[in-house]
């Protein structure tokens, strides 16, 4: 099982990791409330695991216009 994390706002990969067995604790992943799992962790048809994140681009517009919080994709 692999997992992928995209950022999501401009759907750039900001990682990957090629792993067969991890624990969630070893991820972060049981830090997240079960409404921030639902929203960020996303299984495919191949077991893997895709997750939303955000990369420094998008993070760095965010923090120079906070404006664009109100949009979920504000790079074209």
């Amino acid at each position: 099982m692999d997992i992928f994390y995209h950022c999501r706002h401009c759907g750039t990969q900001v990682g990957h990791i090629k792993n067969d067995v991890f624990r969630t604790d070893q991820l972060g992943f049981d830090k997240l409330s079960p409404k921030e799992r639902a929203e960020l962790i996303h299984y495919d048809a191949n077991g893997h695991v895709n997750v939303s994140t955000i990369c420094e681009d998008c993070q760095e517009a965010l923090e120079r216009n906070p404006d664009l919080h109100q949009f979920d994709n504000f790079i074209q």
